[in-house]
Parts: C-alpha cells; structure tokens; sequence
C-alpha cells in the first residue's frame, strides 16, 4: 500500500521495504538536508607542568584576569582562552569538592 499524500508518516512496516518490495510514496521519507557541520574542536592535553603551573596560580586566587591571564598563558605556551577555560572548569571542581566536603561532616555529625 501507499501513503496517503501528505501523510509524512512512514507505516510501520516501512522497515521491510527491501524485503517486500513495496513501493513508498515520497510523503513516507521527507528528505532532510544536512546541516553543515562546524570543525569538531580538539580537547587540549595540558602537560604536567603546564597543571601544576595552573593549579598553583589556582591556590594563590581562584580568577585570574587580564594582564595577569595573559601572562600565565604565554609563560605556559598556551591560549588565554584556554587558560580562562581551565580555571572555570576548576572552580566548578572546587566547588563540587567543597560541598562534598561540607556533607561529610555534616553526616559525622548527624
């Protein structure tokens, strides 16, 4: 069988097409065009003493801005933006490390 015109709903049997050889309308399959895919970008593999660098600066203040970013990027061979990137996803840890921190006591106490 056919699809009614305009339908846009593929019949459940549709899977078998090959195997029956039945005939579908063009209203079963709409054809999608591709969107254009942006360039997957590359995680960056941080060496060790670029994170020991990094988690240094990390312990001396939690936001690093400006003049002082843009030095610890050059210094360490990388990107502000990479730097800036890095020391968010850092708080979020720490973050996360403190409250776990905060309900373990709070359950020794309790």
């Amino acid at each position: 069988p056919l699809c009614a015109p305009g339908c846009g709903v593929p019949p459940a049997w549709a899977a078998r097409l090959g195997a029956t050889g039945f005939l579908i309308s063009k209203c079963c399959f709409p054809l999608f065009k591709a969107k254009p895919c942006k360039a997957k970008r590359v995680r960056t593999i941080f060496s060790s003493e670029q994170l020991a660098r990094l988690e240094q600066e990390f312990s001396r203040q939690q936001y690093l801005v400006g003049q002082e970013r843009c030095l610890l990027a050059s210094s360490l061979h990388l990107t502000e933006e990479q730097v800036k990137v890095w020391f968010q996803n850092r708080r979020i840890k720490w973050r996360k490390q403190s409250l776990e921190q905060q309900q373990a006591k709070l359950a020794k106490m309790g």
